[in-house]
Order: C-alpha cells, then structure tokens, then sequence
C-alpha cells in the first residue's frame, strides 16, 4: 500500500498539505495531553513534534480516527520521554513540581463552556502533583481516557496491553485520583476571593491574616530546582508554612517584590516578581476548612514560558518586605 502523500498516491489519499493542516487542527490538544504526562512545555513541544514526523509517514488509510490516533501516539512518545527523564528527576534539588502554565494553554482545547472548565481542571497543579503520584502507564491511561475519551480499544493498542489490563490501570488510576484530589474544593468564585485575600494580606505583611487562612495541617511544596531558595522538603503546619513565608519574603533576594493574581494553569495564582523578573508563582489549594496546600515555583528555568505575563495591565500590590509581627 501507498504511504499517504508520497508521489503515486490514489486520488482518494490525503495529500501531505492535508496531513499537515490535520495535524495543525490538534496540535494544542496533543500539547496538552503531553503536558498532562510530562510537566513541561518544552518536553511536550518535543513529543509533538516526534509524532507529527510519525504522522507525515502514517499509511492515512490505515487510521480510523485521527485524533485517538495522534493523541495515543503523543501520550506513547511522551512515556518514552518520561523514562528518559527518569535520572533527571531523581537528581532533581528538593521536590519537582511541574512547570507553569499560560491560562491560554491550559485546556489544549479550543472547546468553551463546561468541557474547557473540565479540562482546565485537569491540569491545575493540585491534578498535576496527583498525576505524579501515578505510575506512567496508569498516567497515560487517565490522561488519554478521562481526560480526553479516547477509547480502551484505541488505547490498549497503543500500550501493547490487552483491553482488560487497560480498564483495570485506568480503574487504579482514576481511585488513586480520587483517593488523593481535595476532597471538599470550593468553588472557582470562593478560590479567587481567598486568593485575593492571601495576597493583600501577605503585601501588608499581616502575619495574622494569613495564618486566619490556612488549614492547620496545611502543606507548603516549594521547588527551587537549587537555583532558588526553596525547602527541601514539604513544610507542613500553618505556623511553620508562614514562617517560612515571611522568611522568603524579607530576603534581600527579594527585596523589590510586587505581586498580584493572574490565571495560570487554568486557575488564580499569586504571581511574585523581583522588579521586571518573574521570581515565583503560587498555587493554592483552597477547601471549605481553608488553604489546605500551596505549590510554589521557583525555578527560572521554569518561569521563562511566564515572563511575558509582568506587562499585562493587571493591578497590583506591593508586598511588605518585613513581616508586621
């Protein structure tokens, strides 16, 4: 048989201009499937691009549905690339956290409504830290059925399992998920008023006000990939989460810190810079019983894809150098 779009082929047979504009329609989706497996925007550019070369030589007629089809062979590179990583993680300096995302590129979809609001969801860092927890074929498996709906069959296929074994990792994954996610969330418009009221407090150095906050057995993940002050390990309890806190902030590091709110992974986080330079992006966790777990960024190397976000007129708040008690 032919391969599509080589010279010869049957009228019938896409041309390479075809493959190419079919590709082009889902590449933000295939991004953010690899996104979901990888935590890194460049990591994912990469698998996207390996599976578009599979693609451009793909026998077209030999592919049923386009989409499961490229969105299986993404989340397959993208597992290649993980076990790759695998050292590099191990090595990694304190707790690795995925890298941050624009809200523009949260979703890999250009759905509205629900659907974008769900996929959103799925790539808030409280999901991704979940995710990491997974082993990567049950990862894959959750990222490519409950995240995407690609089939058992379409997936089982892809990983070389039968579709029984596919159903049972994606019935672990999805119990892991669960098992681990906030279990009482707040609603989007709660989240940003606690948001907003964590950073005025911290920009006014109210230590009270963001101990109020907190759940006491709140838990502080900080990842400065050792290029940033970061703790290396988790902080857990509220008194010692704002010590550390406050810590950071009187850091003559830090000393011209502005902050403010921004969407970033399809949700509010609290942007810090350190004059023009992005220094840490803030994920909170929020409950009904308050803040329950705060995901801090500071690697550089993991801000870079964010930088652009300091010129976008938003207000913002100049945050207190020194702690007010």
């Amino acid at each position: 048989m032919t391969a599509a779009g080589s010279p010869g082929t049957s009228p019938s047979a896409p041309s390479s201009e075809d493959l190419a504009r079919e590709f082009e329609e889902l590449r933000a989706v295939l991004v953010g499937a690899a996104y979901r497996v990888l935590g890194s925007t460049s990591d994912s550019e990469d698998v996207v691009q390996e599976a578009w070369l599979r693609w451009s030589g793909v026998d077209r007629e030999q592919v049923r549905d386009p989409r499961a089809f490229l969105l299986t062979t993404t989340t397959r590179l993208a597992l290649n690339r993980l076990r790759q990583l695998r050292s590099r993680r191990e090595d990694y300096v304190g707790p690795w956290l995925p890298e941050p995302i624009a809200a523009a590129s949260a979703t890999g979809s250009a759905t509205d409504g629900a659907e974008a609001v769900e996929l959103a969801d799925s790539v808030s860092m409280a999901m991704l830290v979940v995710l990491e927890t997974l082993s990567p074929l049950e990862r894959a498996t959750f990222v490519l059925h409950d995240v995407f709906d690609v089939p058992f069959a379409e997936i089982a296929g892809s990983l070389g399992r039968t579709d029984a074994a596919v159903r049972q990792l994606a019935h672990r994954a999805r119990s892991h998920v669960q098992a681990r996610r906030p279990r009482q969330p707040v609603d989007r418009a709660r989240h940003r008023a606690v948001t907003e009221r964590f950073l005025a407090a911290a920009a006014e150095g109210d230590v009270e006000g963001v101990l109020s906050l907190l759940a006491p057995e709140v838990v502080l993940v900080t990842d400065g990939g050792g290029l940033k002050k970061a703790a290396l390990r988790p902080i857990v309890g509220a008194e010692k989460v704002v010590r550390w806190l406050f810590g950071v902030l009187a850091h003559p590091d830090v000393d011209d810190l502005t902050a403010r709110v921004a969407e970033v992974n399809g949700e509010l986080a609290v942007l810090s810079f350190a004059g023009d330079t992005l220094d840490t992006v803030t994920f909170l966790t929020v409950e009904v019983q308050g803040i329950t777990a705060l995901h801090a960024v500071r690697n550089p190397d993991k801000l870079a894809a964010l930088s652009g976000l300091r010129a976008q007129s938003m207000s913002e708040r100049r945050t207190g150098t020194r702690p007010s008690s």
